[in-house]
């Protein structure tokens, strides 16, 4: 996962190579393998590479085209083949994913987007015309930020940068805040206002003056897949998800993935080790990572991965997340943190893993996140009878839910309602009490952010789309949202990579009828038939995984004298996020072994850490006023210490600098 950096000056000014340099530092450590930079004029690009293919380690970038347009490609092309033909005998298949690239904007345009298919994020500087064009593929996992003003603007891989060379104060983003603590936030928005993230299927258009936002490509609810048995469907399914799987062995180094004894992380193994014995894979070698802790009653998933393992006969890399501790609460490390980070996993096991890495020679990682999501994980009716309420199949109702009635043990009348509130907008029915917020958020808080603390979810529509499709967009967004919060990994370095996001795979299950992902006592149904005799019969046929409770709230409970002495001065309680007591009372239920919303929790925690962090830095700095509801309204500003700024610049930022310097 490379990354890159670039600045425009708007007035024409030269492009500052010194300011190139410092950037070059902060984000060095995420490019090892190459520098090289473009400077001419009033831009400047920086690019450093982290190679993971064997066409990667021959690029040269900032890539400059024979008409003079520059640009910094951070992805894998997974239709490599299918551009190259198109571009009738001007590329080979030796040539590199950004020459392919280039070729494709030379020759179409912005029109290229729509035709580029893997993960990629993508900057494009024309001087001819004096713009800047921005986009990112359309589910996101690579990220790509920016900001920008009268006088310039500046975009990058990495949001430190953007945040500590700005040279000015940033409001914080409570939107952004709020969404992280729920539901995850809006896929455009920072931490910071006034910098911005590239959303997924998006490319952003930036001129002096100007700035346009367009969407380049969507799935098509028109799209659908019919066909006459199940064989058919299980055929597509196994040839689609192996296509997928196969998109991402691409590299010319071991890759390793992680191997939690679930459904969807033990396809992804069984499914490569298939492709690589028929010889159709580029990696040389796939190694696995589990994680166990034998205490969690709850999480025993020993049995689980040791059986894959004892399918393809080799053992992979074991880390005991009990013996050194689940939860990363760790306060003496005071560093600067662009964006919050969960309290999950710790420093140590982190080490653990990228020993586990070096010795493996891995770059690439492989996740099963998105296949619950989207392959029918939640064994639930409800999408099914909303499509046949919608297109008036009133018969064919009355029969499905006589057998999910059956199945769950409940009135049809109970899951007949369950489909129509669906329908109705969520302030006449309510929220489901899932999802609901914690009960220490601030009501006012939550109040101003009620969109992003309902998962910015909108009611289903009876006409247009198939219900069950918008399900699947909805769906879709809230794992783009939670893509864009990611980290990039640094400790270890690696790419991850995500087969059940695939593009081509997505398009196939949006299309498919959703009786055939899920079936009345068959969650997950198409994915258990078609991988048959793939994956072995006892992770077919398990019961869904556990969600790990009690390692985070034993350490939570474990440390409660630390928790409370932070609770007593928390800077998300000033900010007006949090209700201090609350809180508190939380902490105490915890100690007292009751069960509370840990994932909340979790990130309530983890905002607090990354707000001292800031602190501590003396970056963060409060300003109180009071708002039209009667709520305390705090204005928090992000700034890079030292900077005096000019007068013509406001006065509230003079205020938070002077504050800061002081």
């Amino acid at each position: 996962m490379s990354v890159q950096f670039g600045r425009w000056n708007f007035d024409g000014q030269p492009a500052d190579s010194e300011y190139l340099a410092k950037a070059e530092r902060m984000v060095a450590p995420y490019g090892p393998d190459g520098r090289d930079t473009y400077i001419k004029d009033s831009v400047g690009i920086l690019f450093r590479a982290f190679h993971t293919t064997k066409e990667s380690r021959s690029e040269a970038q900032p890539h400059k085209t024979a008409s003079g347009v520059v640009l910094a490609w951070d992805g894998q092309l997974d239709n490599r083949a299918e551009i190259i033909y198109e571009m009738n005998g001007i590329l080979t298949t030796l040539s590199t994913d950004v020459s392919i690239v280039a070729a494709a904007y030379e020759r179409w345009g912005t029109a290229c987007f729509v035709k580029l298919i893997g993960d990629w994020a993508l900057s494009i500087w024309n001087p001819t015309d004096r713009s800047l064009i921005l986009a990112k593929d359309p589910i996101g996992p690579r990220h790509l930020y920016y900001a920008f003003d009268q006088e310039q603007v500046c975009w990058s891989t990495i949001l430190d940068p953007l945040v500590l060379l700005a040279g000015k104060a940033f409001a914080l983003e409570e939107e952004y805040v709020a969404g992280w603590l729920s539901f995850f936030p809006a896929t455009h928005l920072t931490p910071y206002v006034g910098i911005h993230s590239v959303p997924p299927s998006t490319s952003v258009v930036i001129r002096a003056g100007k700035h346009t936002v367009t969407k380049y490509w969507e799935f098509d609810p028109g799209k659908r897949i019919r066909y006459r048995t199940d064989a058919e469907y299980e055929e597509h399914f196994r040839t689609v998800f192996a296509e997928s799987v196969r998109r991402r062995l691409r590299s010319d180094s071991p890759i390793l993935a992680e191997l939690s004894g679930g459904m969807d992380s033990s396809s992804i193994v069984c499914m490569a080790d298939t492709i690589i014995a028929r010889g159709l894979a580029d990696t040389p070698r796939l190694d696995t990572v589990s994680y166990y802790d034998d205490s969690e009653p709850n999480w025993n998933e020993r049995p689980y991965f040791t059986r894959v393992e004892e399918e393809r006969r080799r053992t992979g890399c074991h880390i005991d997340v009990g013996s050194q501790g689940l939860s990363n609460f760790e306060m003496e490390d005071t560093s600067f943190r662009a964006t919050p980070g969960p309290a999950g996993r710790s420093s140590e096991l982190s080490k653990r893993l990228a020993s586990c890495m070096v010795l493996g020679g891995n770059r690439v990682v492989l996740s099963g996140s998105g296949g619950d999501e989207f392959t029918g994980g939640v064994s639930t009716p409800t999408p099914e009878l909303e499509d046949l309420i919608s297109r008036a199949q009133f018969k064919r109702l009355a029969h499905q839910l006589k057998l999910w009635a059956l199945e769950k043990r409940k009135p049809w009348f109970h899951l007949l309602l369950g489909a129509l509130r669906k329908f109705a907008p969520a302030t006449l029915v309510g929220l489901p009490e899932l999802r609901r917020p914690a009960p220490w958020f601030n009501p006012g808080f939550v109040k101003r952010n009620r969109a992003a603390f309902r998962g910015y979810e909108a009611n289903v529509s009876l006409f247009g789309p198939l219900p069950s499709f918008q399900e699947n967009i909805f769906t879709l967004e809230a794992m783009r949202r939670q893509l864009a919060c990611d980290v990039l990994p640094l400790q270890p370095l690696c790419e991850k990579r995500y087969p059940f996001l695939d593009r081509s795979l997505l398009e196939f299950l949006c299309a498919t009828p959703r009786e055939q992902l899920v079936r009345p006592g068959q969650r997950r149904s198409l994915m258990r038939r078609a991988l048959a005799g793939i994956v072995p019969d006892v992770l077919l046929n398990r019961k869904r995984k556990a969600f790990v409770t009690r390692a985070p709230m034993t350490d939570i409970s474990g440390r409660y004298e630390h928790f409370a002495e932070m609770a007593q001065n928390l800077e998300s309680g000033s900010l007006g996020i949090v209700d201090v007591k609350a809180f508190q009372e939380m902490l105490r239920k915890v100690r007292n072994g009751h069960v509370v919303p840990i994932v909340p929790l979790l990130r309530t925690i983890g905002i607090e850490i990354w707000l001292q962090k800031l602190r501590d830095h003396r970056l963060l700095t409060v300003k109180a006023s009071k708002s039209n509801d009667n709520w305390l309204r705090v204005t928090t500003a992000i700034c890079h210490k030292g900077r005096t700024p000019s007068p013509s610049e406001g006065s509230e930022e003079s205020t938070v600098n002077t504050a800061i310097n002081q």
